[in-house]
């Protein structure tokens, strides 16, 4: 029940209303190259400076940095009546875009792919189908081909993605113990952030990415060193070619892309190239079983309607479609971060 005070203002759906205001002046300052200018020259800055240094209106460029200082992503110093700003600790560890952490790919893949599709979040509601043809002026049949549109674009993506493996990638690894799993393939492992999280917490463990051959060239271009040790590529499409034979799968954030009959082709798919006592690691943002919460999962869950073909998924729905598959002794693990772990045995 609403308390009398809420129904007269309310003031969480104005917050909720405004959501995308905020999520865009933020995606604007990492743009802007705010963040790593501050950072850059490890002093505080008036709007004027900041202006002249990234080619913006010093007006427009205030109001930004005084809506960033709102939000807390930036602290503002007041000198003689003129405003000198700086990083805060959350803008320096998660924005600036040379930071170990940074989620400036995130900030960018949202803000130029996902803001676009999202206008026409009443289209998919109606259709049950992505909007990338009409958000982004593409005709191509396939998703990935969307996605990877240029080499730019893709590695903006592979970023993206490798900065959530960054964040939640350790605890994603630790969620079950995964010593006894030596030989890994982690399907659609993209650069090979999570395999990296494995493999320095398992050191008998090696992993093989198998990925589409433009992601996999990306990877050793972009993000792969000689240093890298237990970690290997395969250039392949899962659903289309050969699985190899290998103690434990690994798919993170590819089953939730996919219709359920698309899923279970996947799934049996591996369950056959498993060796016995083998298995396969799901790894999904989990909605509750009355599919009430969390709120990330069910935006997420519309996020897979607007850009891909699939959902998010209840505990109970990814055991169906493990046991379905042909996998046993299923157990679900909450890492208390934003991705959850789903362990079968074969």
């Amino acid at each position: 029940m609403c308390s009398s005070k809420e129904l007269e203002f309310p003031l969480i759906l104005i917050d909720y209303q405004h959501g995308f205001l905020v999520s865009k002046t933020i995606f604007a300052a990492c743009e802007l190259g705010v963040f790593d200018l501050l950072h850059e020259v490890q002093e505080p800055l008036s709007a004027a400076t900041i202006a002249s240094r990234l080619s913006t209106s010093e007006d427009g460029m205030e109001r930004l940095l005084d809506a960033c200082v709102g939000l807390k992503l930036l602290k503002v110093d007041l000198k003689n009546n003129k405003g000198y700003y700086s990083n805060t600790d959350v803008s320096t560890m998660y924005l600036v875009k040379s930071s170990p952490k940074t989620l400036y790919y995130m900030a960018m893949y949202f803000s130029k792919i996902t803001y676009m599709c999202w206008h026409f979040l009443p289209q998919a509601v109606r259709e049950g189908k992505h909007q990338y043809e009409r958000a982004l002026g593409t005709t191509s049949k396939d998703l990935f081909e969307t996605v990877y549109r240029s080499e730019e674009e893709m590695t903006t993506f592979m970023r993206f993605m490798d900065s959530t493996w960054n964040l939640c990638g350790k605890d994603i690894v630790q969620a079950f113990d995964l010593s006894e799993f030596h030989t890994v393939y982690d399907l659609g492992g993209c650069t090979g952030s999570l395999a990296k999280q494995l493999v320095s917490t398992y050191k008998e463990s090696t992993v093989t990415i198998m990925d589409l051959p433009k992601v996999v060239q990306a990877a050793k271009k972009h993000f792969v060193t000689d240093k890298e040790q237990q970690i290997y590529f395969l250039e392949g499409d899962f659903f289309n070619d050969p699985l190899p034979e290998a103690d434990l799968f690994i798919v993170a954030r590819i089953i939730h892309d996919w219709t359920e009959e698309n899923c279970i082709k996947l799934l049996t798919k591996m369950y056959h190239s498993c060796r016995p006592g083998g298995g396969v690691l799901i790894v999904e943002l989990l909605l509750n079983e009355d599919k009430s919460g969390p709120v990330i999962s069910q935006m997420y869950s519309l996020y897979m309607l607007v850009q891909a073909e699939g959902k998010e998924r209840t505990p109970s729905e990814y055991t169906k479609l493990l046991t379905v598959s042909g996998f046993r002794d299923i157990k679900v693990k909450a890492t208390g971060k934003m991705y959850d772990a789903i362990l079968g045995r074969k």
